[in-house]
């Protein structure tokens, strides 16, 4: 036989094995090289030519071939294959030592109570119970943030200095005096027609308080099924402020400073423009935070036809309306800083909301704008007024629209904004709801 040439394989002990080559004489055994698998999966033997012995299973090596299968199938070529270290486990064959790696589980254990797992929120049906615990780990859980708090206060109080501001110069001066007479005796027919008829339907004083009314029952009902319980307190609040403005009508003086064509006694602030206001300002802090943002909106044009609805029917001045309106806001800014507890949205279902983003973002934004063009036409036509001018009527008419409509909408804005951010506190970021940022891995 050709000392090149190899043996053919012969099965021993069940495995497949093969001679090493033929031995020189005066030269050193050489291990043999190493080869790919034929057919059939066997093992390198040693330079002897015999078969290498079987590994016991404490003595596997760090990379170890995959063990033959002896199913009668082939396997391809590159059969072989390394599987990399892992640390053994006290079920391990032949392994009787300490374990370097304890076991670790990536699940809680079955008999772990579910209110104890990280991140998981106890299904406890009494809601109030929830306050106790939350209020140790949190301290958004129970209170706003202590800046949302501020910004409430702020805004508040300046909403009631611009009604007191408003107040004196509609009253307190001669020109605001004839402001508020020319706008008293022209305005009911320089409306559209189409506006005029939504306005002579709201005039009649029965009318106003039976959807005002309907507002406020509303948002009581659905603040007691919310069991909002701090939330119907600070409502209840807010109704007596409202109540005690309105009689500052008796109290309020009225100099005569100008010879006017309407009633020289005082009649601001506006009791309807109040009950009205305060009526959707309850619906509004009441309803869930999907439909804060379509309440806002749609009481906002219901207070704005209102108060139009009181001077185009001769019943108010123009400063009697708007002073209403921001009387009713500042209340509201102040009643929402002691927002707390169950005046807030539980714990779990807070969220950011786009509506509310949306529109009390082009509430605030557009209440400011068509405020300052209002203020601005008032500015224009000022020189007029002092002299009865006729060219002022029209100007102070689109004044006094301008005027009535943005402080409507700043107002309802301003409301709606601190509402979510009072009730609904997120990311430090986000006051006026900001999306939470996203877990850290």
């Amino acid at each position: 036989m050709d000392e090149n040439e190899q043996e053919p394989l012969t099965p021993q002990d069940g495995q497949a094995t093969r001679p090493g080559p033929v031995d020189q004489p005066g030269q050193t055994p050489q291990p043999p090289a190493p080869r790919e698998s034929t057919g059939t999966n066997a093992r390198q033997t040693t330079t002897s030519g015999s078969p290498a012995p079987a590994l016991s299973a404490s003595s596997v090596p760090v990379f170890a071939p995959i063990p033959d299968h002896h199913d009668g199938q082939e396997q391809s070529r590159s059969s072989l294959a390394f599987t990399p270290f892992e640390p053994q486990t006290a079920d391990a064959p032949g392994f009787d030592g300490p374990l370097a790696f304890p076991p670790q589980s990536d699940s809680a254990p079955a008999d772990a109570p579910q209110a104890d797992l990280p991140g998981r929120i106890a299904d406890n049906p009494a809601m109030d119970d929830m306050d106790r615990g939350l209020a140790r780990v949190d301290p958004l859980a129970v209170h706003p943030r202590l800046s949302s708090r501020i910004l409430c206060v702020v805004f508040g109080l300046l909403l009631l200095a611009a009604a007191a501001g408003m107040w004196w110069l509609g009253v307190r001066t001669a020109n605001g005096q004839n402001f508020d007479d020319e706008v008293w005796l022209r305005l009911n027919t320089s409306l559209p027609s189409w506006l005029q008829s939504l306005v002579h339907l709201l005039a009649v004083s029965s009318t106003v308080i039976a959807i005002s009314v309907v507002f406020a029952l509303v948002g009581i009902v659905v603040a007691a099924v919310r069991k909002r319980w701090w939330l119907l307190g600070q409502l209840v609040v807010f109704a007596g402020l409202c109540y005690g403005s309105s009689l500052l009508k008796g109290v309020l003086p009225r100099p005569y400073l100008q010879n006017i064509n309407s009633s020289a006694s005082n009649t601001a602030p506006s009791g309807h423009t109040l009950l009205a206001a305060a009526a959707v300002v309850v619906l509004v802090c009441a309803v869930p935070r999907a439909w804060r943002a379509a309440c806002a909106a749609v009481g906002s044009a219901y207070t704005l036809l209102v108060a139009l609805s009181l001077v185009a029917g001769k019943w108010h001045r123009p400063t009697d309306v708007v002073m209403s309106l921001l009387i009713v806001g500042g209340w509201a800014l102040l009643v929402l800083a002691c927002t707390r507890t169950s005046g807030m949205d539980e714990i779990g279902t807070r969220s950011a909301s786009a509506s509310i983003q949306i529109v009390g973002s082009v509430m605030i934004t557009g209440g400011i704008m068509i405020s300052l063009y209002g203020a601005y036409l008032v500015w224009q036509i000022e020189p007029g007024l002092s002299l009865g001018a006729s060219w002022t009527q029209s100007g102070a008419c689109a004044a006094t629209t301008m005027l009535v409509c943005g402080v409507s909408m700043l107002v309802f804005g301003l409301v709606l904004a601190m509402r979510q951010l009072t009730a609904s506190p997120l990311t430090k970021l986000g006051l006026v709801g900001a999306p939470p940022a996203p877990p850290s891995k």
